[in-house]
């Protein structure tokens, strides 16, 4: 599969996906909230420095959305952005009504 079939298969098949690095701490705090906040969605988390073509995966995230860094989180094959982006939704209460619909 090729890595734009691989992203859009993600984005497209999961409620919530999230492009993330094990190490990151901002990924962290956004894999954190989903969990804590919003544990019974379906969400994947696709841990970039764990696969092979992951810097393939995140060249593609950054053609496909400007954005560079991780996490890049998309909620009903949306793109929110990064952590910053999805705690300015959580703090307004808009993430949770984004993730109902």
């Amino acid at each position: 599969m090729s890595v734009k079939n691989f992203v859009e298969e993600t984005i497209s098949s999961h409620k919530i996906a999230v492009f993330s690095k094990s190490y990151c701490p901002y990924c962290k705090r956004a894999k954190t909230l989903f969990k804590d906040k919003y544990p019974d969605v379906d969400i994947d988390i696709i841990e970039l420095d764990e696969r092979d073509d992951g810097s393939d995966i995140q060249e593609y995230l950054r053609q496909k959305t400007g954005q560079g860094t991780v996490p890049n989180v998309f909620i009903n094959q949306e793109h929110i952005g990064g952590c910053d982006d999805t705690m300015a939704l959580q703090s307004s209460g808009k993430l949770a009504g984004l993730i109902a619909a």
